[in-house]
């Protein structure tokens, strides 16, 4: 799972993410989440690292990611712009991929918290991407219901392939997020 993890970080540069060249309404919804290695990795960190909390956690986390993000594009759309948005996005890539690592275990309270600052920052990076073609109520489903699938794809992959591969492919996401962040 990490070399797949690895492979696809260096097929994108953090500028391929953000480009604001997509589809419109729903299809540009369902593809931005897709489109760029930081927001991918991250997603799919998500849910590694959920797959290793407690009950509680395991079943909040992944909800409370797509709704925060929610309110960071809604925001975005609204003329609300978040400082350091895509440094934000490319230490949510790397802590999320240690949090994985180093199976971490915090209050569903703090994970909630830590989740919801990263989603804010990916949620600015699609409100802002967000194009004025297409249905904003469309394109705000379709991100939201790929990431949630993202999520529930890190959590199966953790709970298929066992701890020590959720904690190579952690691995794998952080060192990606570092490369994203230093190039």
């Amino acid at each position: 799972m990490t070399l797949p993890c690895t492979a696809l970080a260096l097929l994108a540069t953090p500028a391929m993410a953000h480009d604001g060249m997509h589809a419109a309404g729903l299809l540009a919804g369902l593809l931005h989440p897709l489109s760029g290695a930081d927001h991918l990795l991250a997603m799919l960190a998500v849910g590694l690292w959920a797959a290793a909390q407690n009950p509680t956690a395991r079943r909040c986390l992944p909800g409370l990611f797509p709704l925060a993000m929610l309110m960071g594009a809604l925001a975005a759309a609204g003329g609300v712009a978040l400082a350091g948005m895509e440094s934000l996005i490319g230490l949510s890539v790397i802590a999320l991929g240690m949090l994985t690592v180093f199976s971490v275990r915090m209050p569903a309270w703090a994970g909630g918290l830590l989740l919801a600052a990263f989603a804010l920052a990916h949620g600015q990076a699609h409100g802002l991407e967000m194009p004025a073609d297409g249905s904003a109520l469309a394109y705000f489903l379709g991100f939201s219901a790929v990431t949630a699938l993202l999520h529930l794809a890190g959590m199966l992959a953790a709970n298929r392939a066992g701890q020590f591969a959720s904690r190579a492919a952690g691995l794998g996401i952080a060192l990606a997020g570092t490369w994203m962040m230093l190039a």
